[in-house]
């Protein structure tokens, strides 16, 4: 009886780990990601920094490698910058390699 018990935790938590999925991908249809936006311990998710890996985890407001999911299209009068252009600032912005 013990296994059956074990059996079914597994199986309670792989069902419960697929809806969270399906939640998620379901509440970003129609939405990008908005970075600059989110308030201190309300981003949505990692950094572009990489000093985290959580929702809730920013430490100040607005910080501009932080990002909350809005309704697409809405990111610039939000006041903030959408995945593409952070791309492509990070692009021009690395620096030259050394002898260069």
């Amino acid at each position: 009886m013990n296994s059956r018990h074990v059996i079914l935790a597994a199986l309670t938590a792989a069902l419960s780990a697929g809806a969270a999925t399906s939640a998620l991908a379901a509440d970003s249809k129609g939405k990008e990601k908005c970075y600059g936006i989110a308030k201190a311990g309300q981003n949505d998710c990692a950094n572009t920094a990489g000093t985290h890996s959580c929702a809730g985890q920013s430490k100040v407001d607005h910080a501009p490698d932080e990002w909350k999911y809005v309704a697409k299209g809405s990111c610039k009068a939000a006041g903030g910058k959408t995945a593409d252009e952070v791309k492509a600032e990070a692009k021009t912005a690395k620096p030259a390699k050394a002898g260069q």
